[in-house]
Formats: C-alpha cells, structure tokens, sequence
C-alpha cells in the first residue's frame, strides 16, 4: 500500500501492494577506550649496611572515562518541517534464517524500511532487500522522488500492521508467501509554501500478499500485491 503522486503540486493516491510487521529495531551505542595501564618503577640496591635498602615502588597514572556523545534527538515531520534524526532499522538476526520465523522477521524488517522512507525520502536501503520484479517498490520511489523534490517533505503515511501468517510453502517460483492486514494514515504534503496536498488513509484494513526468495544474500522481496480493500 504505497502513495504514487502525479505532480509535486497535486498529489494522486494509488494503492499499491506491501506485506509485513511494522516494527524499528534500532541499536544506538557508543564505546570508549580501554583500561588505564600501569607503568611500575622499580629501584633496588644493597650494601653492608642494614639501612642500604631501598623499598620498590609503583606509580600508576589514572585515565579519564569518556563522556558519551549524546545521539541527536529524533523529530517527527511537521508542517514546519521534515524529519530530522529518524534512526535507521536495522535488521536482527532471527530475518537472515531461512525458516518461518525467519521470513516473518525480516517481513517486519522490510516494512520498517517502508515507513523509514516516508519520513526521510531514502530508498536505499529498502532497494538493497528488494528485487527489481518489485514494481509496486517502483511505485514506492517514485512517491519519495516526487514528494522530496524542491525541498518539499512529506508527513505521515505510516504503515500499522494490524495482522501477519504465513503458510511457508514454497511456490513454484521458489517464493515464499505471507499475508497481511494493513492500515495507513493520512498523507500530507508540504513545501516552502505551505500545504500542498493530501492522500487519505485507510479506514480499514487491506490484505496483502508478499513474496520473498531466499538467496546466498538473504531474503528478497519478489513482488507485492493488494488482494483485497
């Protein structure tokens, strides 16, 4: 379920197919460097005397603990502005097994991707996990191409999965299917000017179907599709 616009100035809505688990799994961290070495000096001599003894000693010099670099504050777009600081998704272990579970992870994946994209205009990394048989992806630049151009934004869009299964059987192809329930909010669009525009949201749920293939790289999305509104 993408937007598609015809002009930058009159926005046109076209459904398009998507299936996933909408979910950001995100790791932010930082690290300083290690433990504080000690340096030990040691200076010893004898003679006849009993009081010709020197008593080894050590010195160790204290490092300072680094003070973390605070992570910039995400801000959601407004009227006022696009997003700023919108983390990227990044993908967890469990989505690069090829099992079930596997595929339903990286469908959760992939559709944080989606919604990441709405809010910064970045297709990158939803092209590096989608194939080129994705016309519905296709449909999915176009909208950001159109809806970032002239320093224009966009506001909302988000994708709320409201259900996912999967019967993991392999198709013909060598695909795997899942199916959905999706809803997604109002878009709108902004510019210097103001206002441009706006493509309504659902009032209930799609279904729709993905399918992915599983390759020496991981999952793919093959292709996307709207069964029903």
């Amino acid at each position: 379920m993408f937007r598609t616009r015809a002009c930058s100035a009159v926005p046109v809505s076209v459904r398009l197919g998507a299936a996933a688990v909408a979910a950001v799994l995100v790791l932010v961290g930082c690290s300083g460097s290690g433990d504080p070495e000690a340096e030990a000096a040691g200076n010893g001599s004898s003679s006849a005397s009993p009081t010709g003894s020197a008593t080894p000693s050590e010195t160790v010099t204290p490092t300072a603990t680094p003070t973390p670099t605070p992570t910039a504050a995400y801000k959601p777009a407004t009227a006022e502005g696009p997003a700023e600081n919108v983390p990227l998704p990044v993908m967890p272990e469990l989505a690069k097994e090829k099992s079930k579970e596997g595929l339903e992870a990286f469908a959760e994946y992939w559709y944080s991707l989606i919604n990441y994209g709405y809010e910064t205009g970045d297709p990158g990394p939803l092209r590096a996990v989608s194939a080129d048989t994705c016309f519905a992806c296709e449909s999915y630049y176009a909208v950001l191409k159109n809806g970032y151009s002239e320093n224009e934004w966009m506001v909302g869009a988000k994708l709320h999965l409201q259900d996912l299964s999967s019967n993991y059987v392999e198709t013909d192809e060598g695909a795997f299917q899942a199916t959905i329930l999706i809803l997604q909010d109002d878009l709108q669009y902004y510019g210097p000017a103001g206002h441009l525009g706006t493509d309504q949201g659902t009032s209930s749920p799609a279904v729709q179907l993905m399918e992915a293939v599983f390759t020496t790289e991981g999952w793919y999305v093959v292709t996307l599709e709207t069964l029903e509104m």
